[in-house]
């Protein structure tokens, strides 16, 4: 890509990883070479399974000791930091070998501590020009809306979690 952007999608509605695994989709079906990882997430999504057979997609796999952070003592927090802050700094230096990147819930991580705001704030602003980033997660702040050129709030107006209705196979999971 002559000039790589940012995306970012926010906020607590359904769509944000569904908005990025498209555009991976779309970037890989042209050719495209993308990497994405999932923070804060398991391994085991539909979308990971069908981007996986597209060859110029490559997943990089989770964390395997995922739990919700309030269940987390310190130690394991900070397992976490350590395992999460490491596959930013993979990322970092393999991000000139593709063309699109996308950092799925990494805005929840850097909420929860697990990633510093400012080493992905020094990444954006310095990443190799022709290299697209997707960011998503609930909550943001002024900075990363600066650091965006694509910003786009999901925004929920109702959901069936609601009415207790969990998280169902090839819709939401």
């Amino acid at each position: 890509m002559e000039r790589g952007l940012v995306h970012i999608y926010y906020g607590d509605g359904k769509g944000k990883t569904t908005a990025a695994m498209g555009l991976a989709a779309r970037c890989g079906g042209r050719g495209g070479k993308v990497l994405i990882f999932q923070f804060m997430k398991k391994d085991e999504s539909g979308e990971r399974e069908a981007l996986e057979n597209i060859s110029t997609i490559d997943i990089m796999s989770g964390y395997e000791k995922i739990k919700f952070t309030s269940k987390m003592s310190e130690e394991e927090k900070r397992e976490a930091a350590d395992f999460y802050g490491g596959k930013f700094e993979e990322i970092c230096e393999k991000a000139d070998k593709y063309d699109m990147i996308i950092l799925d819930e990494i805005l929840h991580a850097v909420n929860k501590g697990f990633v510093n705001k400012e080493r992905i704030k020094e990444f954006i602003k310095n990443k190799p020009v022709g290299v697209e980033i997707v960011m998503t997660g609930r909550e943001i702040d002024d900075e990363f809306i600066k650091l965006g050129d694509y910003v786009t709030e999901m925004k929920k107006i109702k959901h069936p979690y609601d009415k207790g209705i969990t998280a169902r196979i090839m819709i939401e999971k």
